[in-house]
């Protein structure tokens, strides 16, 4: 397909190139410099960065504002460091998080998608904030303190291992999962599921009319962003060591909203982009005042006001043209097959 959605993907995969350059720099200095702050809080970013671009499938593609997309994070984390404490294997626990997180993802849209609009948002609000009070009431689960003691493990990829322990290496493990979420995203809208969902956005009166299901292609979106922000999630115990409720809390959903107006509503690597941005500025800003939150916040004002499309969504135009403006090779006029030979040599000595 070569539409616009297709040469929008096309900028977007330049982007992710850039980003995924410069992160690789960022952990060549951490390795050089034996700098592990910077290289922890990259990490925590990424992390941050998957729960960010599951938001901006549901919003930016098709439309549906989640304001509780943090459950299926917690989810994620929790089952994680559960399965981490009882048997200390990477994969296993990325697969019980993904187990986890269909199945909640599943539950979760067959009630939120019953409804549209400031209701949908409101639904995914509350399944949230009634999921992260039974974890905050659960003593088995470490209640208000959360859970502690999750061990450090190794990371297999056959005859290698990276130890998440290792600032460099689990940086380089979470970025190659985040950019591989990433592409598979991508290429699932570049496909007519994606042309779907962006029907939807634009008007989801007239999709059944094209012989789709609303219902189907809604829950597929929802079921998909659920997965990438569990197993984002899963990553989370691996860093820190613990989890806690407040990773389901309002804020966290919040805060990824954000990231994705920052970075730019519907553009997919601008989830990304404003992820990193805001650890960043949080971390830096924090370090100065401690009302870095009014300061951030008077940021993404600005940003809004002068930058309604994000900083992706505004250099992202700029980067389609010039792709489309690259020379194409012109194809050689053959000659016709009923021309004498007499006739083709004055053509070419002409």
């Amino acid at each position: 397909m070569h539409d616009r959605l297709t040469q929008s993907m096309r900028a977007s995969h330049l982007l992710a190139l850039l980003f995924v350059l410069a992160s690789l720099g960022l952990a060549a200095i951490g390795a050089v410099t034996g700098d592990t702050f910077y290289l922890r809080l990259g990490t925590e970013a990424l992390i941050f960065a998957g729960l960010a671009l599951s938001v901006d499938l549901l919003l930016g593609y098709s439309g549906a504002l989640s304001l509780g997309q943090a459950l299926y994070f917690g989810i994620g984390a929790y089952v994680s460091a559960l399965t981490l404490m009882k048997i200390p294997s990477f994969w296993l626990a990325m697969g019980a998080a993904f187990a986890a997180s269909l199945i909640a993802a599943i539950i979760g849209g067959l009630i939120a998608n019953r409804v549209r609009g400031v209701y949908f948002a409101l639904i995914t609000f509350g399944l949230a904030q009634v999921f992260a009070k039974i974890v905050y009431n659960t003593r088995e689960l470490g209640a208000s303190d959360g859970m502690i003691g999750i061990p450090v493990i190794e990371i297999g990829f056959g005859p290698f291992s990276v130890s998440a322990g290792s600032p460099v290496g689990f940086f380089l493990v979470v970025l190659a999962i985040i950019m591989v979420l990433y592409a598979l995203t991508a290429y699932l809208l570049d496909t007519p599921f994606g042309r779907v969902l962006t029907a939807l956005k634009a008007n989801e009166k007239r999709v059944p009319f094209l012989g789709y299901s609303v219902w189907r292609a809604r829950m597929a979106a929802y079921v998909l962003a659920g997965l990438i922000a569990g197993l984002s999630g899963a990553l989370y115990p691996m860093l820190r060591g613990f989890v806690s409720p407040e990773l389901m809390f309002f804020a966290t959903s919040g805060n990824a909203v954000i990231s994705v107006i920052l970075g730019g509503v519907g553009t997919l690597i601008g989830a990304i982009y404003g992820s990193v941005l805001l650890v960043i500025l949080k971390s830096i800003i924090g370090s100065w005042t401690e009302h870095h939150l009014i300061v951030i916040g008077a940021l993404f004002m600005v940003c809004v006001m002068f930058l309604p499309k994000g900083l992706i969504g505004f250099v992202r135009p700029r980067i389609e043209a010039l792709l489309m403006r690259r020379p194409q090779a012109r194809p050689a006029l053959a000659e016709p097959a009923n021309l004498s030979p007499a006739v083709v040599k004055s053509r070419s000595a002409s």
